[in-house]
């Protein structure tokens, strides 16, 4: 096979995974879906994503600024609290997500004025729930549910905002299958060429990028650079 395909790969570190990215979870919407699909070759795997995720925004318009500060931050505190009681956990932070819990909340969460709505503030998390049957619709029904059930303190109010999309923690972990699908993607292309020709694939350190496929399904690839040469 290794006589047909020459793979070039640069560096070790290629076949690594890349530390910075390590155990991140990544949030993936349909704004991405739409901007990346056409671009990717689709060269890669392709598996349902770990959560559904849906941002949502809790407001506070209490006349006092103390007491509005309060009524929000008690209202993410019963949230919490709420979701582990349901299954769905919380998040903060926007393509990157970490966990959002009552250990931290109170430091994570950044209050903000609402250019909307006068003598107000706001912050903004994220709420998820676990894809294991790959069912978006009965996912997005559990967020949408948890929102409508989730406790409001004092004049503080939550709703989502935007549309909702799904995350996958650690995509780097994939990187040697996504390799493994690009050497056999360079293998049948060779075959394709006959014995006098060679493949050569570059740029594989390249880190693992994604987009989304379908309501649940993700693409994991590398962006590289294959060429088909005569042998020397």
């Amino acid at each position: 096979m290794w006589r047909t395909v020459m793979i070039a790969i640069c560096g070790v570190a290629a076949l690594l995974p890349l530390p910075a990215f390590a155990q991140d979870e990544i949030v993936v919407t349909a704004s991405r879906r739409q901007e990346g699909v056409a671009q990717v070759a689709g060269i890669g795997i392709r598996r349902r994503a770990d959560f559904a995720v849906q941002r949502v925004t809790v407001y506070g318009d209490a006349r006092d600024k103390d007491a509005r500060r309060k009524e929000i931050l008690d209202t993410v505190r019963d949230v919490i609290q709420l979701g582990t009681k349901r299954g769905v956990q919380l998040a903060y932070g926007a393509g990157i997500i970490q966990p959002l819990t009552l250990a931290n909340y109170a430091d994570k969460l950044k209050l903000e004025e609402d250019d909307d709505r006068d003598d107000s503030q706001k912050v903004d998390f994220l709420i998820k729930t676990p894809l294991s049957d790959g069912n978006a619709l009965a996912a997005i029904d559990r967020l949408n549910s948890f929102i409508k059930a989730a406790p409001r303190v004092g004049r503080a109010v939550i709703e989502a905002e935007g549309e909702p999309g799904v995350s996958i923690v650690d995509p780097t972990q994939y990187r040697a299958a996504i390799l493994a699908a690009i050497a056999a993607d360079a293998t049948a292309a060779a075959k394709q060429f006959g014995p006098d020709y060679a493949v050569e694939v570059s740029d594989l350190a390249r880190p693992v990028q994604w987009v989304l496929t379908g309501p649940t399904e993700v693409l994991l690839y590398i962006n590289h650079d294959l060429k088909v040469v005569p042998k020397d």
